[in-house]
């Protein structure tokens, strides 16, 4: 054998660029890659199946669809089956109608292995299940439950005892479980009562969880997760919660060191009552969802609330995500967030429309020197009258001078006493890379192009792949093409004075 076949690292960038159909194939035909070949082909299922297909055909029959057990496996046979087993590091299973067909005579199989689980998956690290629970899916499901696991996503749709007693013994089957998230399907109250009550216990064994999705479990299962000290993400769906139950609570101490706080909510209101629950938020991101549209009184309360119990010394991040309908608000409604003075991040991606003008936009962000990713009134409604001009966005660069990233709508027409040669008096950003401009009118691309090279040298192109492009009106589309026409001029000539 060649000495270059004896370097693993070698081997290992051949396996990985090789197809995985052509693996088994490729590891037959050369004993030196076996080993790697196999690693490679197994550490990732798609699917339970290849559980099946790499036993003896003879071992199963076909029963109306279904595959049936026919007899026990010898010591042979598990020492075949532990040979892939044992490579494998993480398994999707999803419900489909093979999965039906597989997941019984599977899980018979597997409770009969003459060892541990662990034993069986003694290398699994993550399991993504969006299956049923049905007896065999429960069966399996319990089997890949091991103390290896680090990563667990279930998508719950059943509500049977077995299964829900399976996953009430999460904590204790995968006392190192880092990463969770348990989703449910369908989104009844029934449906999350019942289960909550299996799921509320098991959160407080999960000493050295990082990351958790999960519903509102209540007070009960808030208070468990506010005894993980290790975790750092948390992402909440308050949607499940009665909101007379929330606001009888009892003020709890809070979160600290969060890097992340996510919450889905169909109202502000439930979501201001959440946050009135607790005495203190530490987190350096903070990210709401909503489902319903809601006035922005409720909107500003949020904030009032966000402002009282957020750690603003801390929070570096904001994001709010509308999902449906659109929020009408004033830049009033965000200046809470002025005592966030190490905010690098303010995002409203989508669903509140805000009206506002150069002045307002100064004043808002006048407070956030270290501000990066600025998201904000990214599309305007035609014919609303106050929007910033680019005297605004001269001015939003000399107070927030490391911005990276924009999305703003501008008034582009309104250009007087802006010198071309010099469009911000010295004043430029040089670390500027994405700008979104949506449905912002303009009148003349060649002097806009001009203003823009001036105040982001290495700007290549104002970004037209906008959510809500098809709102937008076409006239100013073919105009901020032209904008960028310019733009990509400047940096041809640009690039030729260098290199002179």
């Amino acid at each position: 054998m060649h000495a270059a076949l004896g370097n693993l690292e070698v081997i290992h960038t051949i396996c990985s660029y090789t197809q995985l159909g052509s693996l088994p194939a490729f590891a037959s035909a050369c004993r030196t890659f076996e080993r790697l070949a196999l690693d490679i082909l197994w550490r990732d299922l798609q699917s339970p199946e290849p559980l099946i297909k790499c036993l003896p055909s003879d071992l199963f029959s076909t029963d109306r669809g279904r595959m049936v057990l026919q007899k026990p496996l010898d010591g042979m046979m598990w020492d075949t089956l532990c040979k892939y087993t044992s490579r494998v590091h993480s398994i999707i299973a999803t419900q489909s109608r093979r999965f039906e067909a597989i997941i019984e005579p599977l899980s018979s199989l597997m409770l009969s292995f003459p060892s541990t689980p662990a034993s069986l998956f003694p290398n699994l690290r993550k399991l993504s299940w969006s299956a049923n629970g049905t007896r065999g899916a429960t069966e399996f499901l319990r089997m890949a439950l091991v103390p290896s696991l680090l990563v667990l996503d279930v998508q719950i749709s059943s509500t049977s005892n077995v299964f829900l007693s399976v996953l009430s013994s999460v904590g204790a089957l995968c006392p190192h479980l880092q990463d969770m998230a348990l989703r449910i399907r369908p989104a009844t109250d029934e449906f999350f009562r019942k289960i909550s009550l299996f799921v509320t216990p098991l959160i407080s064994q999960l000493h050295h969880l990082h990351s958790l999705s999960v519903w509102d479990p209540g007070n009960q299962g808030i208070e468990h997760i506010m005894q993980l000290r290790a975790l750092r993400s948390l992402c909440l769906d308050l949607r499940t919660f009665s909101t007379s139950e929330r606001k009888s609570r009892l003020e709890f101490p809070g979160f600290h060191d969060l890097e992340f706080l996510g919450l889905s909510t169909d109202t502000f209101e439930r979501a201001s009552n959440f946050l009135s629950s607790l005495r203190v938020i530490e987190s350096k991101e903070i990210q709401v969802s909503y489902s319903s549209p809601s006035g922005s009184t409720t909107l500003s309360q949020f904030f009032t609330i966000l402002q009282e119990r957020c750690d603003t010394d801390r929070l570096e991040g904001f994001t709010l995500l509308g999902n449906s309908g659109k929020i009408r608000a004033e830049p009033g409604v965000f200046m809470p967030l002025r005592a966030c003075r190490n905010l690098t991040q303010l995002c409203v991606e989508r669903g509140c429309d805000i009206s506002i003008s150069d002045e307002e936009l100064c004043q808002l962000v006048r407070d956030w020197p270290k501000l990066e990713v600025l998201k904000i009134s990214c599309y305007n409604p035609v014919g609303n009258t106050t929007m910033p001009t680019l005297h605004g966005l001269i001015e939003l660069l000399r107070l927030c001078p490391v911005l990276t990233s924009l999305a703003l709508v501008i008034d582009a027409t309104k250009l007087d006493g802006i010198d071309l040669k010099t469009p911000g008096g010295g004043t430029c950003n040089k670390y500027l890379k994405h700008l979104v401009f949506e449905n912002s009118p303009v009148e003349t691309p060649l002097k806009v192009a001009l203003i823009l090279s001036g105040l982001f040298p290495n700007l290549e192109q104002v970004n037209l792949d906008c959510p809500d492009t098809m709102q937008t009106k076409w006239t100013n589309i073919k105009q901020w093409a032209l904008v960028n026409s310019f733009l990509d001029g400047f940096g041809i000539v640009r690039k030729r004075c260098t290199e002179v």
